[in-house]
């Protein structure tokens, strides 16, 4: 069955508002873990995740890092405009580049109180301490100018003065952690370390790869005494991965492109550990490799295609549909795409949806959090272990887990 032809409603549950965390828990590896394997539940806490795990398993995190998205402008009248950007409006070859960019950029946005933004640029002013004795405090002054309106956001620039400031650091002195509207409650200093894995690198994410959340060095170092192996991939989290599906059927909703950055050397220890059970540590590690695969794929049937990207339905239909081509094939096709290119990284944009139906290609289990009813994360779930995700559910409800963001969490061994 198309998942074009899934009804939402059937990807509900009630969430009452009390089960939804409003704050992380002091730790982070003190949060509870649901273990699902082969029908059977088992619960547990992060910190003994790595007796959960298969020798020599293989882990993949997603290694993005949350932004200080949200910016609050004052108007000249009073009140407040809150400028949310949720991606580069601009190509780009690549993400970092985007983020040490000075004097300006266009962005894609949401905007709290655009109706009240009747004209002229926006200004914020602020004062930067900085540590250097011959310049202790910078004044710095930010502008942002309505560009246009887009069909669900709006284009908007952002320059600054002085412009040897990168837009990272402008963000970063001017913004806000952009907790998920289901939290309920202003950002606190806190969140900007809690809202964040350990292992967070590469800026762009505008929402948390939460299920990373619970990892600690201590985590890490039982992983290595197991021979538990780890590596990384990019996904850069857009606020699209949150939102509950509002149409009654999938076909009529739109999925959301995200961008990857995965190195060569990842995707060649991927190619050496397809023996190994394979973890993906987050939905959206889930998506990208997922994504990897079929890239390869495309690449496979196609070796003289110039650009990579995958589409929302591809893999649902003709010329992917029923390819029964084996992970190594794909994986080595992509590589050797990635080297007659002269690339060393795969930088692109996947709109993939994963739904019951999917079969998943390179991996073998998935942690991640509990997810909002009627969400494309609770479809994923779904794919993952069929009806059993209403009884991993209400399994979670009766025994206290902690939902969304800053919830527990859950360990998924693929019903296959």
């Amino acid at each position: 069955m198309h998942p074009k032809s899934l009804s939402i409603k059937d990807f509900t549950y009630h969430l009452p508002d009390e089960k939804i965390a409003l704050h992380p828990l002091a730790e982070r590896d003190s949060s509870k873990l649901l273990i699902y394997k082969n029908g059977n539940l088992q619960d547990d806490i992060y910190k003994n995740i790595a007796g959960h795990l298969p020798e020599s398993s293989f882990l993949i995190f997603n290694n993005t890092k949350v932004i200080k998205a949200r910016i609050r402008f004052p108007k000249p009248t009073g009140g407040i405009i809150e400028i949310f950007c949720l991606e580069p409006a601009e190509a780009i070859s690549e993400y970092s580049t985007v983020m040490n960019k000075r004097e300006k950029v266009k962005w894609k946005c949401m905007i709290g109180g655009a109706g009240k933004w009747k004209q002229g640029p926006l200004k914020k002013q602020l004062t930067i301490n900085n540590e250097e004795p011959e310049c202790r405090q910078a004044r710095l002054i930010i502008k942002a100018t309505l560009i246009e309106k887009l069909t669900d956001a709006y284009m908007v620039e952002i320059s600054w003065s002085p412009v040897s400031y990168s837009f990272a650091e402008v963000i970063n002195f001017a913004g806000d952690i952009p907790l998920p509207p289901y939290i309920k409650r202003d950002t606190e200093a806190g969140d900007t370390e809690r809202y964040q894995t350990v292992y967070a690198k590469a800026e762009g994410s505008v929402a948390a790869p939460t299920a990373g959340l619970h990892f600690t060095e201590k985590i890490f170092q039982q992983f290595a005494e197991k021979k538990i192996s780890k590596d990384f991939v990019t996904l850069h989290v857009g606020a699209g991965t949150f939102k509950p599906v509002k149409a009654a059927h999938m076909q009529e909703h739109e999925m959301h492109a995200e961008w990857i950055s995965v190195n060569i050397d990842t995707i060649e220890n991927l190619l050496q550990n397809l023996q190994h059970t394979c973890i993906a540590v987050g939905t959206t590690s889930v998506r990208t490799l997922e994504s990897l695969y079929w890239m390869g794929v495309k690449v496979f049937l196609q070796p003289g295609i110039k650009q990579l990207e995958l589409g929302q339905w591809e893999v649902y239909e003709e010329p992917l549909l029923n390819r029964a081509i084996p992970a190594a094939t794909a994986l080595n096709a992509l590589l050797s795409w990635l080297k007659q290119n002269g690339l060393t990284k795969l930088f692109t944009q996947t709109k993939i949806l994963i739904a019951p139906g999917y079969k998943f290609r390179l991996i073998n289990g998935i942690v991640t959090n509990f997810h909002q009813p009627q969400s494309t994360l609770l479809l994923l779930v779904a794919a993952a272990v069929g009806d059993d995700w209403k009884k991993l559910y209400e399994h979670a409800l009766q025994n206290n887990y902690r939902f969304l963001s800053y919830g527990d969490g859950c360990l998924l061994f693929i019903s296959k």
